[in-house]
């Protein structure tokens, strides 16, 4: 049974999104569990989250949400703050999901240096050097 698709494509969010992260080296764009994802040989970005609830019920979604593969080193920092949550799922590979309607203003610049580090720790070492070439 496939998933449902849970985005609208006109989603202005979602359209600043994908210019950040289809501006990266070879980076694609293809559905994934319903969701928009971003990749080169493995996924880097994918918009939208949700985190399973403590107890039995719905899962919670982020719909304005990025998910991103995280550092160790700044796991720890970024969960700290409260727009931050834990990905069901990507969670325990060490992804985490921001939240873009936490704030009225998203901090684009922010967005962008969050995908380039997903980007770095998930691209063949080749697209790396030639994002650093660039």
């Amino acid at each position: 049974m496939p998933h449902p698709i849970m985005f609208r494509d006109d989603d202005p969010v979602l359209a600043r999104v994908r210019t950040v992260a289809l501006a990266f080296p070879e980076a694609y764009e293809k559905v994934s569990h319903g969701r928009p994802a971003f990749f080169v040989a493995k996924m880097f970005a994918m918009y939208g989250g949700s985190v399973k609830p403590t107890t039995k019920g719905d899962y919670i979604q982020y719909p304005q949400s990025i998910l991103v593969k995280v550092d160790d080193s700044e796991r720890q920092a970024l969960q700290q703050d409260a727009r931050f949550f834990s990905p069901a799922y990507l969670g325990p590979s060490g992804w985490l999901g921001l939240d873009l309607s936490a704030r009225k203003k998203i901090d684009w610049d922010e967005i962008r240096e969050l995908i380039d580090a997903s980007f770095r720790l998930t691209a063949p070492r080749k697209l790396v050097k030639q994002l650093d070439e660039g």
